[in-house]
């Protein structure tokens, strides 16, 4: 069977595969979907994100053609934005530092963005450089023809697509653990509170990352969500590469 074709690369955003697990799942488990965003153009989810927010831009009138979208980046979101930004033919400006990786600035000025450093103390992340990012950020943004994404407090990314929507509406039995990395969980957790309790049922959570865990913030957010206590579990690289041989 062949591939549906895309119209337009933007049009390749989203509709990433949903595949079940087998191998990695233990036997009497329950059905395990996995939702492959490393399918979207760029690699990954925030292109989703970026879609949003510039449509969401363009609809209100906040951006006009020839117009420079600007944001703080460590990398992954000015990679998503550059990418649309070049699709629709916007100016892409980020706000970066030396204390991130080369290949996220080089892929960024691929796509045509103009990348500008904040100097870090020592190519270390630091609560005073990611401040001094977006103050930076918020002086270019008053500049003519220049608009601030601003992803921290833009509720256009909180309402973007995720995978969660394409979960709820093709289930008709109720989805009962939920379990997750720490990307973006504001929009997941947003999604699932919205959806209609016939379609969803969060008896419990389980967020998972391998060797690192997600932010208190994050915990936060999904024993709000689910009432009750939320379990964080902490798993090895070793043991999952092991479970996937």
């Amino acid at each position: 069977m062949s591939s549906p074709v895309s119209i337009g690369v933007l049009g390749a955003v989203g509709g990433t595969p949903l595949i079940e697990l087998r191998k990695v799942v233990a036997p009497g488990s329950a059905r395990v979907l996995a939702k492959l965003e490393w399918a979207n153009p760029t690699g990954s989810m925030k292109d989703r994100m970026a879609v949003a927010v510039i449509a969401a831009a363009e609809a209100r009138g906040d951006l006009a053609a020839g117009d420079t979208v600007v944001e703080y980046t460590a990398g992954t979101t000015g990679i998503s934005l550059a990418f649309v930004c070049a699709a629709k033919g916007y100016r892409f400006h980020a706000v970066f530092s030396d204390a991130f990786s080369h290949e996220k600035r080089a892929t960024m000025e691929a796509f045509g963005a103009t990348v500008e450093d904040v100097p870090s103390d020592r190519a270390r992340i630091t609560e005073q450089l990611i401040k001094a990012m977006i103050a930076r950020a918020g002086e270019l943004s008053k500049q003519p023809g220049h608009w601030w994404c601003d992803q921290l407090n833009n509720r256009d990314a909180i309402s973007s697509r995720t995978g969660v929507s394409t979960l709820s509406c093709r289930r008709s039995a109720p989805l009962t653990p939920f379990t997750a990395q720490r990307a973006p969980f504001a929009r997941i957790t947003r999604r699932l509170r919205s959806s209609p309790s016939s379609q969803l049922s969060l008896p419990s959570f389980r967020v998972s990352q391998p060797a690192r865990i997600g932010s208190r913030e994050s915990g936060l957010a999904l024993s709000h969500l689910s009432g009750n206590r939320t379990r964080l579990t902490r798993s090895s690289r070793s043991e999952l590469r092991r479970r996937w041989r």
